[in-house]
């Protein structure tokens, strides 16, 4: 099934955002090689695509997962949850309708 990972930055993330931002893309890059990437961005604290030292509010994965459980569980070791970063993440199953 499809879920929505969404996590929500704690203020001021900018730095720690960066000193993890490898290890987090890895993760996605390994669920982009396994085919069950959708989609992954962060969403910018200002209207625009490069927010400089604004920074970001959070962040958006959808992939596929086994179940609510193993999705849960994945954005639980994502670095940026790990290290502080997202201060509430919260995991939805997801219906894609279009396209």
């Amino acid at each position: 099934m499809i879920y929505a990972l969404i996590g929500e930055d704690r203020p001021d993330s900018l730095e720690a955002r960066k000193a993890v931002r490898s290890e987090h893309l890895a993760r996605l890059n390994e669920l982009k090689d396994q085919g069950r990437l959708l989609m992954a961005g962060p969403f910018p604290a200002i209207d625009s695509p490069d927010p400089g030292p604004a920074g970001f509010t959070g962040s958006l994965v959808v992939a596929e997962f086994p179940s609510l459980a193993d999705a849960e569980a994945w954005l639980a070791e994502d670095p940026y949850t790990r290290t502080g970063v997202f201060v509430r993440t919260q995991v939805r199953p997801y219906k894609k309708v279009l396209p």
